[in-house]
């Protein structure tokens, strides 16, 4: 699909801010959760007042136009709002995500030369503050406990409105987005104003969104994907974002903003079908959705304890969703659509479209990127949005574009009949047996991934004769009666035995490991938005691999306690 998108300078964030500011003045843009059942809610009136106030006190600080100011924190209102007034102060907002531990903070802050941060809430504030070089400042907004030189509401009441509607063009550094770094030093995707209009406008095409969407704001606005499908599309179109609180609080969140839009990642949606399983068994559920009356009533009832009755578009991405997961969702009534993209395109490369898509693709080129193969199957795009090179690294940036200005994503691919994308596995992510065989794993963790039972999984068995695979069960469900672990491990087994008569001989499991600790940002092994820290896995579990193998089993239990 050739690049469609055309945009003008009003098209441009900072335009649209100022554009709703007057014509949506009195609307509701912002719903901040405040703790128990008190929310906050901003109009865009006071959205624009209090950044205009802050945007004003950072141009009083004297920094140089385009100075680097990060911005670490969960997602709240005070996020987008520190984001306006770095822009409208003529700087560029570094983003870092709220889970890194100080030693992951200050390679990124000393990197980007940043001059100022914004903290604000963090769960563990105490291993990210010691991150923060000497002579940095400190502003903490509403929500932050952490020890701060200024604070946003001091900043508030004290200052003037920034005057005028400053603006900068399209080609203008907006932000410098790091990747969430499975492997070494994250590298820094420079991205313009023109990324955030160009996706937008891309996105509001297949939406047909306007200011009457409602959309939850609860992945990372680190991450790349949060920027672009919530702060760049809700700004564009003028329409409400609402926040979570936490984790305990999530469902009451996603029932209170009932979102017409919602993006989550493959598993945080198998957590979701995990809920409503533990609630009511397969073989139950599908025999009421077979039942023409019972039918309606039973998927409107789950979609609405879910929150997610209003959704009128479901996306997925950032790693695959088991066929069978998406396919129990459309029997819900609730159509999930898988995409692609990545830091360097600015999220969005790809997208399955509403009444085409299928299971299995990230869909087709959007209107704002260009899609090939290399003869060596490697996905490569272009486009208006992509990012216009990393950060004070020329060397790498060479490295990842193709001399006539491709980006090499890294990805293999294939396209259908009908330029629809597959991913068929990630270059570096493949490995090779002693036999010599290479193994692509994503596209079994896929297969794996259907067992509902368990949460993550990861194929490895690089210079073993076989391939095998370590399983994560969701937290609170390590069997510990000898019956459950017999009854799950025969299910397991059954699962695998499935598995393997749909892969080539070089493929075929040797065995799955189940591992009773937990994948989490916290415990170092995934990245903030849940993909696999594959090295680290490897390294972790590798002292075991020989005893495993050596077993005979099919599946087998590693108990680290």
């Amino acid at each position: 699909m050739p690049i469609t998108t055309k945009i003008t300078d009003a098209d441009l964030p900072l335009q649209r801010a100022y554009r709703w500011e007057k014509e949506r003045a009195g609307a509701v843009f912002l719903t901040q959760p405040m703790g128990g059942a008190a929310v906050r809610d901003w109009t865009w009136a006071q959205t624009m007042d209090e950044a205009r106030r802050v945007a004003a006190w950072l141009q009083a600080q004297g920094h140089p136009a385009g100075s680097r100011i990060a911005i670490m924190s969960k997602n709240t209102a005070w996020w987008i709002m520190a984001d306006l007034a770095i822009w409208m102060a003529g700087h560029v907002s570094v983003p870092i995500y709220p889970n890194l531990v100080a030693e992951s903070v200050r390679p990124i802050l000393e990197h980007s030369g940043t001059v100022l941060v914004f903290i604000g809430k963090l769960d563990d504030w105490k291993s990210m503050v010691g991150g923060v070089p000497q002579g940095v400042a400190t502003v903490g907004t509403p929500l932050c406990d952490a020890p701060v030189q200024q604070r946003w509401d001091d900043i508030v009441a004290k200052t003037q409105p920034l005057k005028g509607s400053p603006t900068f063009p399209a080609d203008a550094m907006a932000t410098i987005i790091y990747t969430s770094g499975t492997t070494g030093m994250p590298k820094g995707a420079v991205h313009g104003f023109g990324a955030f209009a160009h996706t937008a406008k891309a996105l509001q095409q297949v939406l047909k969104s306007d200011a009457n969407e409602r959309s939850l704001s609860y992945l990372p606005l680190a991450h790349v994907a949060e920027r672009c499908l919530i702060e760049g599309h809700n700004v564009h179109v003028g329409a409400r974002i609402y926040f979570a609180e936490s984790l305990d609080t999530f469902l009451a969140d996603l029932q209170r903003a009932r979102p017409t839009f919602f993006f989550s990642v493959p598993r945080l949606w198998v957590k979701f079908q995990q809920g409503v399983l533990a609630k009511m068994p397969r073989e139950k559920l599908d025999k009421l959705l077979r039942i023409p009356i019972l039918s309606g009533i039973v998927k409107k009832k789950i979609l609405k304890q879910l929150g997610l009755d209003s959704v009128r578009f479901a996306g997925t991405g950032a790693a695959p969703l088991p066929p069978e997961v998406m396919a129990w969702y459309r029997s819900l009534g609730l159509e999930l659509l898988e995409g692609y993209g990545m830091t360097e395109q600015f999220a969005y490369a790809t997208s399955n479209m509403p009444g085409r898509s299928k299971i299995g693709s990230v869909g087709e080129a959007t209107a704002c990127t260009d899609v090939k193969l290399s003869p060596e199957g490697e996905i490569l795009t272009r486009g208006p949005a992509h990012m216009q090179g990393y950060f004070k690294e020329p060397e790498k940036t060479a490295e990842t574009m193709t001399p006539d200005g491709w980006l090499r994503t890294g990805d293999l691919g294939a396209f259908d009949d009908q330029g629809r994308l597959s991913i068929v596995g990630r270059a570096k992510e493949q490995f090779k047996t002693s036999k010599g065989k290479y193994v692509a794993p994503a596209p079994i963790e896929g297969k794996l991934a259907a067992f509902a039972r368990i949460e993550a999984c990861m194929v490895t068995g690089s210079a073993f004769p076989q391939p095998f695979a370590l399983a994560m069960l969701p937290a609170g469900a390590w069997p510990t009666a000898d019956a459950q672990r017999n009854e799950f491990t025969a299910a397991l087994k059954s699962h695998l035995d499935k598995v393997n008569q749909q892969l080539d001989p070089h493929e075929r499991l040797d065995f799955i490991a189940v591992v009773s600790e937990q994948w989490t940002v916290e415990s170092g092994f995934v990245t903030p938005t849940l993909k696999l820290k594959r090295n680290v896995l490897e390294k972790h579990y590798a002292g075991h691999f020989e005893r495993w193998a050596k077993q005979k089993r099919e599946v087998v239990w590693h108990d680290a306690a």
